[in-house]
């Protein structure tokens, strides 16, 4: 078929592809010109962008889950797997109703509130919560309770009574938490432990339920 310019303006008789290379420039095409329809295929999930020359690429699909994230300038954006930590990856607790004391300050005695848990990754945070009714003669002697790993002392929880009230048994209910980094896969065990700076402490006198509560915190 000849190639006929019409009167109109038109252009009639050109087969597809019938134009050199390079001759359709992007100020031969109108705005908005192009749809998707006219766009070439490619792989499902990919995401269109412009490479580090400035010329378009693609980002290549990546798997359930994933999120894309941005490497900044100069690099072209890739899907990787969402960040984790905060998550709670499980929940130990220990509840006892014994009772004991110490006195005359001695070295720290375990008070038998102890609960152990296996941390699933060694970046893992442990989130230590307690709970420990305390008494003490005299009353214008300090107490204190102290955490444990183990055999080792992780925390000094701070004096729990030192108020001189004159009562020779003042009592208050001990509560805390403390977050522990053991950077260990194998199994941890916290103990809570108490000594008086002078005279006799006791904890859990009447033998209430008590608690620890151990949380396995994602610190990826």
């Amino acid at each position: 078929m000849a190639i006929v310019i019409n009167g109109s303006g038109t252009v009639t008789g050109i087969s597809v592809g019938g134009l050199p290379d390079g001759v359709v420039d992007a100020g031969t095409l109108a705005d908005n010109a192009v749809g998707l329809a006219q766009m070439a295929g490619g792989t499902d999930g990919n995401i269109i962008t412009y490479d580090t020359s400035g010329n378009p690429a693609v980002v290549a699909t990546g798997s359930d889950g994933q999120i894309l994230t941005s490497a900044g300038a100069d690099a072209v954006p890739a899907f990787e797997a969402a960040p984790g930590g905060g998550k709670i990856l499980q929940v130990v607790s220990n509840t006892i109703t014994s009772s004991g004391s110490s006195s005359n300050n001695v070295t720290p005695a375990a008070t038998g509130l102890t609960a152990t848990i296996t941390p699933s990754a060694t970046s893992s945070k442990v989130l230590v919560m307690w709970e420990m009714p305390v008494r003490r003669n005299p009353t214008d002697a300090e107490c204190y309770l102290y955490l444990y790993e183990g055999a080792v002392q992780i925390i000094q929880l701070g004096n729990i009574l030192n108020m001189n009230s004159g009562d020779y048994w003042e009592t208050t209910h001990a509560s805390g938490a403390y977050l522990h980094s053991p950077a260990d896969t194998s199994a941890v065990t916290y103990n809570l432990y108490g000594k008086p700076a002078d005279g006799t402490m006791d904890w859990n006198s009447g033998g209430s339920s008590v608690t620890m509560i151990l949380m396995e915190v994602d610190g990826s």
